[in-house]
């Protein structure tokens, strides 16, 4: 079997790990190099020209579309995400396969079957879509996400999400009576949800209307948010006006 040079671009370490050892166990790639971020993938891509590059979209300092946009070849792309929505988006841009985050060995070894069997893409086409995809209509929105539990990973819809905080690196998501941590920023979350229903209250904090039982001033004139579990959640002055005038 021939083998092809391969390259990812990943923030996240977990995925980072999971990626690394699924490429240097397949026999078909041989992995040149690795980046955490938009702007290192994009210097390390133009310079070490892998034939393949697995494609986080979503990262820091630079997207993975915005990385694409910028290269001056064009290699085999994969896109790896966690969010089912950039689907459509990856086949429009005509990559190889599309990894939904965590994904399994057998699911990879298919993807690498595609991408060794698959012919080159004209330049024009994805950049092409590419202005359609940056310039077009509003991204989807969020729908679901993957989440772990105790050693299981299981689909959480949007719309059973309660309330949201921030932790650090990480999110609090509670829904379904149960809380999980998942490793992607709450503004990154807030930014995908629908803002008819989904509130950032403050910084760190973010509420689905459809669980609050009442809204309640202190003696400050700021909101206290009420949600159907007990927990009470604190509004800043902003979202307090914002929710003042929601209200009819």
């Amino acid at each position: 079997m021939s083998t092809k040079t391969a390259f990812f671009a990943e923030d996240e370490p977990l995925a980072r790990d999971l990626l690394r050892d699924a490429i240097y166990a397949h026999p078909g790639l041989r992995l040149v190099g690795e980046a955490a971020n938009g702007a290192e993938a994009l210097v390390r891509i133009t310079r070490l020209r892998p034939e393949v590059v697995f494609m986080d979209i979503q990262m820091p300092e630079m997207t993975g579309l915005e990385v694409l946009r910028r290269l001056d070849y064009l290699p085999q792309i994969v896109f790896t995400t966690a969010y089912d929505q950039y689907a459509v988006t990856a086949f429009e841009l005509h990559a190889v396969d599309y990894l939904l985050k965590p994904f399994t060995q057998a699911r990879f070894a298919a993807a690498v079957a595609r991408l060794l069997d698959g012919a080159a893409q004209a330049r024009d086409t994805l950049d092409s879509a590419l202005t359609r995809a940056a310039g077009g209509a509003a991204p989807a929105r969020l729908e679901r996400i993957l989440v772990r539990d105790r050693g299981r990973i299981f689909p959480l819809a949007a719309a059973e999400i309660e309330y949201m905080k921030a932790d650090s690196k990480y999110t609090v998501i509670v829904a379904r009576g149960q809380t999980f941590l998942v490793r992607i920023g709450i503004s990154e979350l807030e930014a995908q949800l629908d803002p008819a229903r989904f509130v950032r209250i403050h910084r760190s904090a973010l509420v689905n209307l459809d669980f609050v039982e009442s809204m309640r001033a202190d003696e400050q004139s700021q909101l206290q948010i009420h949600m159907r579990d007990g927990t009470v959640l604190g509004a800043n002055r902003d979202a307090s006006k914002v929710l003042r005038d929601m209200a009819i």
